[in-house]
């Protein structure tokens, strides 16, 4: 049965969800008061002191399945200084290495993704297998033969897959991936993002830090005054759980009024724009403002049985509207939706730790129908191949351009860069954090708990 939201603070999406539901409000975690220095925001100490005890010791997001389904298809993943490759097996699985000739230090792929039978170093052609073993050496006879008698093939790295995403563990010591990721079982399993396909994908640089970009998507606070415009179709109190190990979630409702809005029943042409969005006819609607997210609901759920989509007898109702925005630690959140999902990466850039990479793909799980879409929050280009079959280059807009991401996003592109000069004002102590701030706040602190180590 659908609820229908009750505003108030702490938001609740559904009071009424049994002990076992994911939807369920989680019990609070105690990350302190304490108000930390605004100079993890700037200093490169600080930055060099998460490139030493953070970045190496946790797992990465590096990419999804999709994006190599057969043997011999492999895919790199930039991270600050760091290239990594990720390959394809014969046994299906992946394997990841440092994308680096062990040789003279030259980086074997070139392209951001593509199939081979084994991989050349453009350098001085050696050769190296798909499992990451050498193949052979140019001119072996020259070299002495105990400098290479160990066979140096590429160096691989710790790799695992959950759910559809892969992982990378560069140290090879962090917890096993389901430990360290926080979240129940089938939590993402549920939405099977391994038979979505990348439909767009876009990384671009912001003049801001990481975490002032983490920061910023952790929270629904600043919807009524960056993005007024969703005032009448999400309600910007959200449901915020906090998991272990960092992870957290909010759950933000759609196809319904922020509490702030005064009138409460007009359907406005936003909520027209979401029922059209979720495959309905807004103008046979004949209920109210606050009958709309619960109809859209009972819609999707009837479409989704139409069309054969078995998953979403997974999800409750609210899942079919709500967007779960999920924060893996530490710099990760995807907008999960049944259609789709949106992966947002925060990659710190290699040297300045007042820049970073906003990274963003769209997977979509193609149906034939024309009605049939994600999100439109997501910012989905019109006239793009979204069936699978393309795999779309990656979309580089750097720093001062507009990364054209749809109006919400674009919006936040403006506002990081002048948060981040505000943080290094000699006027600015620290920030305080309200219980709307809870996730910012708990990844924070599982920051300081590695750099601290107490991890």
């Amino acid at each position: 049965m659908a609820i229908n939201v009750k505003a108030g603070w702490p938001l609740q999406v559904n009071p009424n969800a049994p002990e076992n539901s994911l939807e369920r409000k989680q019990p609070a975690f105690e990350d302190g008061l304490d108000i930390p220095h605004p100079s993890r925001y700037y200093s490169r100490e600080f930055m060099e002191k998460e490139w030493r005890h953070l970045w190496p010791r946790v797992w990465l997001l590096a990419g999804v399945v999709s994006d190599a389904p057969q043997e011999g298809d492999y895919f790199t993943f930039e991270f600050g200084p760091e290239s990594f490759l990720l390959v394809r097996q014969a046994d299906g699985k992946f394997k990841a290495f440092y994308n680096v000739c062990p040789h003279r230090g030259n980086r074997i792929a070139l392209n951001e993704r593509g199939s081979v039978s084994h991989f050349t170093c453009s350098f001085h052609g050696w050769e190296f297998r798909c499992d990451g073993k050498l193949k052979s050496v140019t001119d072996e006879e020259t070299f002495q033969p105990k400098l290479i008698r160990h066979r140096p093939g590429m160096t691989e790295i710790r790799c695992d897959v959950l759910g559809g995403i892969i992982f990378i563990n560069m140290d090879g010591k962090a917890p096993p991936l389901r430990e360290h990721i926080g979240l129940p079982p089938g939590y993402i399993e549920n939405y099977e993002i391994e038979e979505m396909n990348v439909v767009h994908h876009v990384r671009s640089e912001w003049a801001a830090n990481w975490k002032t970009g983490v920061d910023a998507f952790y929270e629904t606070y600043h919807l009524p005054f960056v993005h007024p415009q969703t005032q009448t179709v999400m309600e910007d109190f959200s449901q915020y759980d906090l998991y272990p190990n960092g992870a957290s979630r909010m759950i933000v409702p759609l196809c319904t009024k922020s509490h702030r809005v005064g009138d409460q029943d007009s359907v406005d042409a936003g909520l027209r724009f979401m029922m059209k969005d979720a495959g309905m006819n807004p103008d046979t609607y004949a209920g109210n403002a606050q009958g709309v997210r619960e109809a859209v609901q009972r819609s999707k759920r009837a479409r989704a049985q139409k069309l054969g989509l078995t998953h979403y007898e997974k999800f409750t109702d609210g899942q079919l509207t709500d967007s779960w925005a999920t924060g893996i630690f530490p710099n990760v959140q995807i907008g999960m939706h049944p259609e789709g999902v949106f992966i947002m990466r925060f990659v710190p850039h290699a040297t300045d730790p007042e820049k970073f990479d906003y990274d963003t793909m769209i997977l979509y799980r193609h149906v034939n129908d024309k009605d049939y879409t994600v999100p439109a929050w997501m910012g989905l280009p019109a006239g793009i191949d979204v069936t699978g079959q393309t795999r779309p280059n990656i979309k580089h807009v750097p720093i001062g351009v507009k990364p054209e991401l749809g109006e919400v996003l674009d919006q936040d592109s403006d506002l990081l860069p002048i948060v981040q000069k505000g943080l290094r004002s000699r006027g600015f102590r620290g920030p305080l954090w309200s219980e709307q701030e809870t996730r910012v706040r708990h990844y924070q602190r599982e920051i300081d708990r590695y750099l601290n180590g107490e991890k």
